[in-house]
């Protein structure tokens, strides 16, 4: 005699319902394990709504289905009245990106870190350190000397009790020749230990690479993804210029299959996976972008 299953029971029920009901059909997380059992939002998503109400978006947030976020900015409150938000809305925060790191004292924000009660303190380096422009870093001096100070600034944040990440947008990945790009140069001059990654996976294909090779090619270095999608560009690109960036839009709309990305990023360990949607929003309100975001990697199961 076979033993049946909760799982097998709840399919066989499933299955009978849909055969006799034509209403929408059963998501496919209900047939699997999630692929993404937590997803997390980056607030930069919904950042114009918090400027506007920080208490009435994050508990919007919430009503989602979003547990974790994480921040960039705090919505024009203190880290203190942010986290007490947070709190309120019953939200946890894990990460927050910060954006003055070029100053010569980071503990400030540091502090801000604390206070707020993350373990990651986040920058997107290029052109924090130096005062070229992002477009203009260009060159692999610029990105070992972009690896050096960020592992002197991962040192600090580590004394701090803090760890720090590093995202990368598109401009990364600029041929350099011999076959290496910036963000090669910058992993390959960064300590392990001090500096982890947070892989924005939609800026990586923007650009015309391939997030589950970099997975598997810098094993232990990414802690955090950002999940985002994009309406396919003619052709891939480097550059932030808004004439050449490629068009946000709704995961599972765009190009991107994250399938593949997100199985790669669990097996070597990721540990936060934050939805984020590139402005502008066309045709819809950056709160029922988030909503349809959540219920498409919510619906993605193994």
């Amino acid at each position: 005699m076979q033993l049946t299953t909760r799982r097998a029971i709840l399919k066989q029920g499933l299955m009978a319902a849909a055969a006799t009901s034509t209403s929408a059909g059963i998501p496919d997380s209900l047939w699997g394990d999630p692929l993404v059992t937590l997803p997390g939002i980056q607030l930069y998503t919904v950042d114009r709504e918090l400027k506007s109400d920080v208490e009435g978006t994050l508990k919007r947030v919430r009503a989602i289905g979003y547990q974790e976020v994480e921040t960039a900015g705090f919505g024009g409150l203190s880290a203190k009245a942010f986290r007490a938000a947070l709190e309120n809305a019953g939200l946890k925060c894990n990460s927050s990106h910060f954006f003055n790191f070029g100053s010569a004292d980071p503990g400030p924000l540091f502090a801000e870190a604390n206070t707020l009660g993350v373990h990651y303190t986040v920058t997107s380096a290029i052109g924090r350190f130096t005062d070229k422009p992002a477009g203009q870093v260009t060159g692999a001096d610029d990105y070992k000397a972009m690896a050096e100070f960020c592992n002197e600034l991962g040192r600090k944040a580590k004394r701090a009790n803090l760890q720090l990440a590093y995202h990368n947008h598109n401009t990364e990945f600029k041929d350099l020749g011999h076959g290496k790009c910036g963000y090669d140069i910058f992993i390959e001059n960064t300590d392990a230990d001090l500096v982890k990654l947070e892989l924005d996976c939609g800026w990586m294909v923007a650009a015309g690479h391939r997030p589950v090779e970099y997975f598997y090619r810098y094993p232990n270095r990414y802690q955090m993804v950002h999940i985002k999608d994009f309406v396919k560009p003619a052709k891939p690109t480097t550059s932030l210029d808004p004439q050449s960036v490629p068009q946000g839009t709704v995961l599972g709309t765009g190009y991107i299959d994250y399938i593949p990305i997100l199985k790669a990023a669990k097996a070597v360990g990721v540990e936060h996976f934050y939805v984020e949607q590139e402005p502008p929003f066309i045709g819809m309100k950056a709160l029922e972008a988030a909503t349809k975001d959540f219920a498409y990697i919510h619906g993605l199961s193994v």
